[in-house]
């Protein structure tokens, strides 16, 4: 049976002499992995489909619970992404993220959206790298069901709360004297403007990138999305250690 649909390669893995096998994340399949026969041999038509972050019109055959690629027409390369090493690095996190969240063979298009939405403004908008950075982080973990509850402090119910801070396991938001007796956990400081970044971010899940914010702000909301992240995930990524590890020291 063959199978036309859309995707974007979420990670590629040479197999034998000239194959990949990849993980696409898919319109109608969801992540799904997928064999490209012949695609590393030159000239072929499948070369430019099979490369990461590659949005592009696939047909798919289904053969014995096996899916191969067998036609790949690319529709978004995000060249300007993939001409920066910085951007090529964060934009590699983003697709190791949602290939760790995304549920196996099930449709997930707000995560897809969110994914392309993320990688073009990496290349087309002006805005800082760790805000668009802090916004996917949020909006993923929104999607996941992972999200953090921000109405107000979890102790005093203020809704906002005093030198507020970000209890990382449980998701919650406390001021600071209320966290010192809420029990044990890791939490991260917010300013009022991070907060309101933070708050931004979560309630919207089209326009979460259409704010500004700099300085410590910036820092203090990029430092929690991505613990946050880490935490609810329960997991580290190889791919944002090398982000990190290209940035200047002022970066965080």
């Amino acid at each position: 049976m063959h199978i036309v649909t859309r995707g974007i390669v979420l990670r590629e893995t040479n197999y034998k002499d000239a194959d990949k096998i990849l993980t696409v994340l898919t319109e109608k399949l969801g992540k799904c992995t997928v064999k490209a026969r012949g695609c590393r041999r030159k000239g072929s038509a499948l070369s430019a489909s099979a490369q990461l972050l590659a949005w592009s019109d696939i047909t798919l055959l289904e053969y014995r619970d096996r899916l191969t690629m067998t036609e790949g027409a690319t529709l978004e390369l995000f060249p300007r992404v993939r001409q920066d090493l910085d951007r090529l690095a964060l934009g590699s996190y983003f697709a190791q993220v949602t290939e760790a969240a995304a549920p196996e063979g099930e449709p997930e298009g707000e995560m897809l959206a969110l994914l392309l939405n993320c990688l073009y403004a990496l290349g087309e908008l002006d805005r800082p790298l760790p805000q668009v950075k802090a916004a996917f982080e949020l909006r993923l973990l929104e999607a996941a069901g992972f999200g953090p509850r921000l109405e107000g402090c979890a102790a005093c119910g203020a809704e906002q709360p005093e030198q507020p801070c970000l209890h990382l396991r449980e998701g919650l938001l406390y001021c600071r004297a209320c966290r010192a007796g809420a029990g044990e956990g890791v939490s991260m400081p917010l300013s009022p403007a991070a907060l309101a970044a933070l708050r931004y971010i979560c309630a919207s899940p089209r326009r979460f990138l259409s704010f500004r914010l700099d300085g410590e702000s910036l820092n203090l909301l990029s430092n929690a999305a991505e613990a946050l992240l880490l935490t609810q995930l329960e997991r580290g990524f190889q791919t944002l250690d090398f982000w990190k590890s290209l940035q200047a020291p002022d970066v965080k």
